[in-house]
């Protein structure tokens, strides 16, 4: 493949709800790009983009493919995207090194929840974006109930610069608004210039005005030359429009169908010609290594190189690939780059596009523009590559909390340290999904994105690591804390020939802020307890609180003051201390009135009003407090705290609920108070898995 100026390098990502035929427009971008020789189908597992196992069985992406190709004496970088909110992280990653973002509207179901997710998500990124209603081949399409749709989801930038020529079985062609001209399209989509149809004349003037009062207003000089004029040149309306796509003021609609290849060609052009190259957008913003300096670095081939690791994957005989952006600067074969994580020096060797399952190889990669290279040693996803004398960071994509958890185990004994490497590695090239070790609950638990997330990372346990594991509920981290306060004193007393031991301590213990951890007060006067001893209390203490009397979790949030005691000048020491304070606390903390908290969490939960109130009372079965609903077009918006133990399995059941369209976000709130019932089930529970352990 040839190498391009950053000037006539375009990079854009493809989104949109899971289903909306992402992958089959990439697929047809493929074809008509010269990519492939004929358009792959996801249905037969024929796709050039869904080529894993996992995929093809599934049917659904499940990581972002970079599709890179010639188009009009430049080059195009695209990306497809997974649809599933299970794998958002490969979406936001991508989107982050994208200068554009083309959502895919199904051209029957309109906006749907999982696309107005993915927008906000991607928060400031890519603020060039652009909307292709797929499917107008479909029974039921129907193309202005898609504008409306987006108009109301995403407002009045949002413009049509095609009119579909009939749709469902009828769909065969296009006005094209920018150039007044009439397409229809043959089965290899290619476009045939016809009469513009006489029942469409006035909705094309009608939508043709819009188009140039939307280039107007992207440029103040445009918008006084409209006024005077009354219009505008077509030079003058494809010059705001190119201005407006780039600021996000104009977000173009097109129409298409990708199983027909109707459209696709049109939407490529429009691409080469109108969407903005990375020397087009605003400077990247980059942190001096080790500071908190910001500084701008434009996106200038001749400057020193600076890459963004965004993907890392490990596929087949080729081991490791890194997939990188070059934000300034020219990557060759043979650069030798810094890590400004690690701070190892990294020698790129092999660098390569992809263009779906194939590979191509480059000589270089330079500003703008996207490459792969493998074999490196110490770079993870997120990481940055810089040149040595330019110790330069740039900031990491950001990714959703994970809401899923289970616990995991390997089925074999002895592998838990293989287990654990694995899941270390695989974490360092998906950041969307946490491996938590609980000492105290004497367990691993997995957090993902959702139950489907899961399944894949088992699998690639098995097929990359041979580590099998099982999968099973999770224990909660319940805390224990008091409601009143006592004073208490033990004597340790234990005299068995010779030296024995003794300690006596007199604490009071007393409920602290509910956030406040443990305070530890020394209250002796007089020396009645040697203060080197007194540490040892507190550890002793300490040691007391890690299993509480109830159900045997840890206790927080106590004041303990140590206020009298007694020592033996022989056969006092800190062993003696301790388990006086050991046993101090233990005995005190049953007359505190002590109560079981749990960790509750901040649900938020958008689903369509239909489904609205069979949500609402699954989320009040499982002991919720609705903090309030919030209308979002045709969704709602449901605020709630929710106790994680029964948020168990919840992204399954959402799905069910909601036919596949609700989606949840969940954060730790704070711990609170377990209902009286509920605790007695949990500490009859944790008092019967000590006997059986002790059996």
């Amino acid at each position: 493949m040839k190498e391009y100026s950053t000037d006539k390098i375009r990079n854009f990502c493809l989104a949109g709800q899971r289903g909306c035929g992402k992958t089959s427009l990439a697929d047809a971008i493929a074809f008509s790009g010269g990519v492939n020789n004929r358009v792959g189908r996801v249905d037969d597992g024929s796709s050039l983009l869904d080529y894993t196992d996992a995929e093809i069985s599934r049917k659904t992406t499940i990581a972002s493919k970079l599709l890179a190709f010639e188009w009009k004496g430049g080059k195009v970088n695209i990306f497809d995207c997974p649809g599933h909110s299970d794998f958002v992280g490969e979406l936001l990653s991508s989107a982050y090194v994208s200068d554009s973002v083309g959502f895919l509207v199904d051209a029957v179901a309109g906006v749907e929840i999982g696309t107005q997710l993915q927008w906000q998500l991607m928060g400031d990124s890519a603020p060039a974006r652009f909307f292709v209603v797929n499917k107008m081949d479909k029974e039921n399409a129907n193309w202005q109930n898609c504008l409306d749709s987006i108009a109301s989801a995403f407002g009045k930038s949002a413009v049509p610069l095609q009119i579909p020529i009939g749709s469902a079985e009828s769909f065969g062609g296009l006005v094209d608004l920018l150039g007044q001209k009439a397409y229809n399209f043959d089965d290899k989509g290619n476009p045939s210039e016809v009469g513009i149809p006489a029942e469409l004349k006035d909705a094309v003037e009608a939508a043709r005005e819009k188009l140039i009062e939307a280039a107007a207003e992207s440029d103040d000089a445009l918008m006084e030359k409209y006024f005077d004029e009354g219009t505008l040149s077509p030079q003058d309306v494809a010059k705001g429009i190119k201005s407006g796509v780039g600021s996000g003021s104009i977000r173009p609609i097109f129409a298409a169908s990708a199983v027909k290849n109707i459209g696709v060609k049109a939407l490529l052009d429009f691409a080469a010609e109108y969407l903005p190259s990375g020397n087009e957008i605003a400077a990247h913003q980059v942190t001096k290594s080790g500071t908190e300096d910001q500084v701008d670095l434009p996106c200038d081939p001749s400057g020193k190189p600076v890459a963004y690791a965004f993907k890392v994957v490990s596929e087949g005989h080729l081991g490791e690939m890194t997939f990188f952006k070059v934000l300034s600067g020219t990557v060759k074969s043979g650069s030798e780059l810094s890590n400004q994580q690690t701070g190892a020096a990294e020698r790129v060797t092999q660098i390569y596009t992809s263009q779906g399952k194939n590979r191509v190889e480059l000589a270089s990669v330079q500003a703008g523009d996207i490459g792969v290279v493998v074999k490196l040693k110490d770079t993870h996803t997120g990481d940055t590559l810089s040149d040595k004398s330019l110790a330069v960071t740039v900031s990491r994509a950001a990714f959703p909390n994970p809401v899923m958890d289970v616990a995991i185990k390997p089925k074999s004994k002895g592998d838990e340290d293989k287990m654990a490497a694995a899941l270390s590695k695989l974490g360092e090239e998906d950041p969307t999904f946490r491996f938590i070790s609980d000492p105290a609950l004497r367990q691993q638990v997995l957090w993902a994105q959702g139950s489907t997330h899961i399944d894949t990372i088992v699998e690639k346990l098995k097929a990359r690591f041979g580590v099998d594991v099982d999968l099973t509920k999770p224990k909660i981290p319940y805390r224990e804390t008091i409601r009143s306060k006592t004073e208490t004193q033990y004597t340790h007393k234990k005299q068995s020939g010779g030296r024995g031991q003794y300690g006596q301590v007199h604490i009071r213990i007393e409920p602290n802020e509910r956030g406040g951890g443990f305070e530890f007060v020394d209250e002796i006067k007089g020396g009645v307890i040697p203060s080197k001893y007194i540490p040892a209390v507190q550890k002793g203490i300490l040691e007391a609180m890690v299993n509480g009397g109830l159900a045997g979790a840890p206790v927080v949030d106590v004041k303990v003051a140590l206020f009298y005691g007694k020592q033996h000048e022989v056969d006092s020491s800190d062993m003696a201390f301790k388990l006086a304070g050991l046993m101090a606390f233990r005995q005190g903390f049953m007359e505190c009135k002590p109560v079981l908290l749990e960790p509750v969490y901040n649900v938020d939960v958008l689903v369509p009003n239909d489904y609205t109130g069979d949500v609402m009372g699954d989320l009040s079965s499982r002991r919720a407090k609705i903090g309030g609903m919030d209308p979002e077009g045709p969704n709602q918006r449901i605020r709630a705290v929710v106790p994680q133990a029964e948020l168990y399995q919840y992204s399954l059941d959402l799905r069910s609920m909601t036919q596949g369209q609700g989606v949840y976000s969940a954060e730790l709130s704070h711990y609170e108070e377990v209902p009286h019932d509920t605790a007695q089930k949990v500490i009859a529970e944790a008092k019967a898995a000590r006997e059986a352990e002790s059996a």
